[in-house]
């Protein structure tokens, strides 16, 4: 498509007409890298077809995190009697990975059916001692995003901290090392890049989405939108 710039077309109107036509590319998402897959992904588990790795859309606060593998640590602080700092091969080494089938749905309107891998939540916190106050897990991400969710919840759906996805360990666009599978969940609570697990008992705590008016509860049968004060 060609433009042609005349004394009567000033180029506040030329702006206008660009914008209306990249919007919809902006809306659906942002361009990321190429995916660079350990191994090709499966696409059926058990008779349960598969989304893609590719079916995801880039929408984190800060865009994708590149984190360093060789110096990563998982920290689990907050209210316990022994604070964990866990490298990738201690916790390879130390506890046992579960596969299970989850959707993620998006409040932008996506969803996508996964097989993820990784570690019980509750298996992470057996060795941190938490304390008998504690009442709420806030998960913190590489790009400083939060969320959090009560602690009975972890225990009573046995959530993930997936490190895999369809047989590939999670790719930098998809939260390597790390992606809270929190099923029956909206999206926002699905953190990725998870750096930290914070025990407190602040049960009123609001995350990043949260604090700008998205529900705490997240529950996918419910609204994710909620008027806050």
């Amino acid at each position: 498509m060609k433009f042609l710039i005349t004394k009567e077309i000033k180029p506040i109107y030329l702006l206008v007409v660009v914008l209306s036509l990249l919007l919809p590319s902006l809306l659906s998402g942002c361009v990321e890298d190429e995916l660079i897959l350990d191994k090709a992904e499966i696409i059926n588990y058990e008779g349960t077809d598969l989304s893609s790795i590719n079916d995801f859309r880039e929408n984190s606060i800060k865009g994708p995190q590149y984190l360093n593998q060789t110096n990563y640590l998982l920290n689990i602080t907050g209210l316990v009697d022994n604070p964990q700092n866990l490298s990738l091969n201690q916790l390879e080494n130390t506890y046992q990975s579960y596969k299970k089938v989850v959707t993620l749905l998006c409040v932008e309107g996506w969803d996508v059916t996964i097989l993820w891998e990784g570690y019980l939540i509750t298996d992470l916190l057996e060795n941190a001692e938490v304390h008998p106050n504690a009442t709420t897990v806030i998960f913190h991400a590489y790009d400083g995003y939060t969320t959090s969710l009560p602690l009975d919840y972890l225990y009573e759906n046995e959530i993930l901290l997936a490190h895999s996805m369809n047989n590939v360990t999670l790719p930098p666009q998809r939260g390597f090392p790390f992606q809270l599978v929190a099923e029956s969940k909206w999206g926002y609570k699905w953190i990725k890049w998870v750096v930290e697990i914070e025990l407190s008992d602040e049960d009123d705590y609001r995350g990043y989405w949260e604090s700008r008016g998205y529900s705490n509860t997240a529950n996918i049968n419910q609204s994710f939108f909620e008027l806050i004060g």
